[in-house]
This record gives C-alpha cells, structure tokens and sequence, in this order.
C-alpha cells in the first residue's frame, strides 16, 4: 500500500500554531452546511452511528501524524477514508486511490465528492481553515459517513434505469418474483458499467449471462439471499412501511442493492483467494513474486485471469522489473490491482479483500502512535501472521538479523523512532509479508485504472505470452 502520509510531521505541526488565527465556529458552521448538503436533513448523523464509526477509526487515527493541536491533515484524512472503505467493504472510492499523486489536487479528483457536493469540497476540504486547523476524528467519521450515503444515493440512479428499461414504474411495489427479474438485470448492469451493447446481449441471453460470469447461478443466488435477509429484517421490526406481504417498493429494492455493494467482496473472496493460491504455487522462492515466464504461462495452459499486458501490469504496480530474475509480478500487487476488481462504477470499485488490512490494523492497536522504536515494532511484527499461504512456513513474520537491521536503519534516520505510515517502513512490511502486504510505490508512479479505461492493450497477445512463457525453459527461470 503506498503511503500516502508524509514520514515526518514537521511541515503540518508548523500548521497547528495558527489555530489562534482560526475562526472554529466558522469552520464548524461550514461542515454542518455541507453536511446538509450531502445528507439533507441539516446534516444529522445519528450520534450512536457516529461513535461506533468513530471507535472503529480509533486505532488507525492514533497512528497518524498530528498537528500541534492533534489533528490531522487532508493527504491523512484521504488515506484514513481509503484504509476504512477498503478493509470494511473492499471498496476503492474514485479519488481516494493510494495512487493518486500527492500534487493533485485532493479533492477536486474524488468524483464521488466533487461531482455530488461541491460545496463540501469547496466550503470543508479546501478551506482556509481545513488547512490551518486539521480534522479530528469526528471530522473524519463524518467525511467516511458522507461517502457512505453518496455511494447509496449513487447507487439510485443505477437502479432508477433499471426500472426503466424493465417498464416498471417506480411507484409500483413488486412482488417476489419482480423483484428477483430486476435484480438480475441490476447485476447485468452493475458488472458491466457503460458497456451497453454487453448489457443488451447479456440481458437477452441467460446462456451467454452462464458464459460471461463464473457461478452466475451463485450470484443469482446471493441477489436473491439479500432479498430474505432484508425480509428477516423487516419482520423483526415490526410496524416497517415499504415491505407488505410480499411486495417490494423501489426504497426496498435501493435498500437491497446497497447490501449487495457493501458484502458483494466477501461473496466473491472465493475467486480472489483461488487466485492467490495459484499465484502463490508459482512462487517457490517465496519472494512474493511470480517470473512473469511462469504468469504468462499459466494463463496461456489453464487461467484467463493472468494475460495483462506487460504495460498494463507496469501502469498498476505490479511489474518488478529491478531485479536479477528478470521481470516479476507482484503477487499482492496484482491481487489488488483494479484489473482484478470484479466491479468498476463511475464512483466507486468493488475488489479483492487485502490481506495486509488485518496485519496493519493489528499494528495499530499495539502501537497508537505515529512513532515508534524499532524493538516495540519487531515485538508486534514477530507475533504477527497470516493465515493466506499454501505452506504454514510462510504464514509466519519472515524477520531475520538483516530486516531487524533495516529496520534500525529506518529509525536512524528519525530519531530513533520509525514513522508507522512512511514508505519505508512499509516497504518493510512487505518484505516481512511478500505475500500478502503490496509493494508501496511512490505516489503517482502507478495508477488504479479498469481495464476498459487503460490507454492501450490491456490484454497481452497470444504471441507475446507464448514468447515470454518460452523463457521459462529456453532460460531456466524458476
């Protein structure tokens, strides 16, 4: 995971010494306006709502840079939304990306914001004082609450057009079997976005719908299991308007597409880790790599998946080309790059779980601090693993004498302590987890971008794979 939190916290504590010059009733007058744009209802969040949310971001926003006042900046506010929608859902906001670089403008590139409420961006993020005065934690849960709501209005829209090309009218509830034939057509529409002609020929064809997407059938079925939870829950509220006997109203219908959203990542994890475990069984050294030799002769024998484009793979991170071995895949790298994402909206994608989400939430909740010293980490990080590998002797923290020293080497050159979200301290982690912790690259080298939106062959030709898998034995690549 690329950091995007500056390893040193000079520069911002500098900011926390003009909070004299801060009107902070403006400031909170201009978050609550903007909350009322982006919410309605004057910008009420349910204070219970946002105390859990707040408790679950505890961990992370201890372990950020602070200001003399003990806030933080926009560049950590943007990476403690990513971290949250990321390890909840499996979810990467447009905009909020690790990739973005760091001297773009922050806000204006997260569409789902600049698009829906300019004026949060305009009157909250951009403002005089955001910049001087820092954001606090209920800053944050109210920004990751904001989103939330945006990604579920967004997802109306979708569902709007549904109704449409089906000729059902809005305002009409559906029964049982309405709305299973809409949410059919919904997912039709969701996994392919803007491809219309796609959309048409799936639409028309459940045959062609078998063929396109693996276990069709399972996610049918899983649509069709958000319908009954969403039963159970009505019934156990008693006195719930929208759902009678039955019968569905479009509010019921939203309220099932957004469960499938939020838990659609941990109903596809099944193709993501037979993913893993193949990238992982061409891994013999270990490393987290895969000679690219090898990626491109298994997706030739017996995978789709692995026919990226060798620019396509370098423009997402995933290509090492620095070492001896010649080019590499990135094993953590390619599972997280928007390739594999099974979902690409305009406002959001829905991708593989990460594994090292667990890994640094557990050094959060040890540490709480942005800093710390070399020995307290190795205590935390020898403790530490992963249950994603084939082999129970790569599931362990891989820390020798030599990644102790690095590790010294890191804190030397901050007094003595190692900033928790600098780049080199995760570049670290990966080496400590090849398999499971991406390869940090520096802000705006890489780009998270779908297949469709790639400028180029995104797709490796035949002759191009048989070439490069040919290495692997004209070569001795292992």
């Amino acid at each position: 995971m690329p950091a995007l939190i500056d390893a040193s916290s000079e520069s911002f504590s500098r900011g926390g010494r003009l909070r004299a010059s801060v009107d902070a009733a403006a400031f909170e007058a201009e978050l609550q306006a903007a909350m009322g744009e982006a919410l309605g209802c004057g910008g009420e969040v349910a204070p219970e709502k946002l105390r859990q949310l707040e408790a679950d971001l505890s961990s992370a926003f201890a372990t950020l840079p602070k200001n003399g006042a003990g806030r933080i900046d926009r560049r950590s506010l943007r990476y403690l939304t990513y971290r949250h929608f990321n390890q909840k859902y499996a979810l990467v906001i447009r905009g909020f990306e690790p990739s973005r670089p760091t001297n773009e403008s922050l806000w204006a590139a997260a569409e789902v914001l600049s698009e829906k409420v300019p004026g949060y961006v305009e009157n909250v993020l951009m403002s005089r004082h955001a910049e001087e005065r820092g954001f606090d934690l209920q800053d944050a849960a109210l920004l990751i609450t904001t989103i939330e709501q945006l990604v579920f209005d967004s997802e109306s829209t979708l569902l709007a057009t549904v109704y449409e090309k089906q000729r059902k009218p809005l305002v009409r509830p559906l029964s049982r079997q309405g709305v299973h034939q809409l949410l059919e057509a919904y997912l039709v529409h969701w996994l392919l976005g803007s491809d219309e002609e796609g959309i048409r020929m799936l639409l028309n064809s459940e045959r062609l719908r078998r063929k396109t997407f693996p276990h069709w059938e399972e996610l049918v079925a899983f649509a069709h299991g958000q319908v009954k939870a969403l039963d159970w829950e009505r019934a156990r509220s008693s006195g719930s308007s929208g759902l009678t006997a039955g019968r569905y109203s479009f509010e019921d219908a939203h309220e099932i597409v957004g469960g499938i959203t939020h838990s659609f990542a941990s109903f596809w994890e099944s193709e993501c880790t037979e993913m893993k475990e193949q990238l992982i069984a061409m891994d013999s050294q270990h490393t987290g790599r895969v000679p690219l030799s090898k990626f491109y002769g298994t997706g030739l024998e017996a995978d789709w998946r692995f026919a990226e484009s060798e620019a396509y793979l370098r423009e997402l991170g995933a290509l090492d080309e620095t070492g001896r071995a010649g080019k590499q895949v990135i094993i953590p790298n390619y599972i997280q790059a928007a390739s594999n994402c099974i979902v690409a909206t305009n406002h959001y994608m829905v991708c593989c779980v990460n594994d090292c989400n667990p890994l640094l939430a557990e050094l959060d909740r040890s540490l709480r601090s942005p800093m710390a010293e070399p020995q307290r980490i190795l205590a935390v990080v020898r403790n530490m693993s992963s249950g994603t590998s084939l082999e129970d002797e790569a599931d362990a923290a891989r820390v020798d004498a030599t990644m102790a020293a690095q590790l010294e080497t890191i804190a030397a050159n901050h007094g003595g302590e190692v900033p928790i979200h600098g780049r080199l301290f995760l570049q670290w982690l990966h080496y400590v987890f090849p398999r499971q912790c991406p390869f940090p690259h520096k802000s705006g080298t890489t780009v998270h971008r779908a297949p469709l939106e790639f400028e180029g062959e995104y797709v490796a030709s035949q002759e191009t794979m048989k070439a490069r898998s040919l290495q692997l034995f004209c070569c001795g690549l292992s």
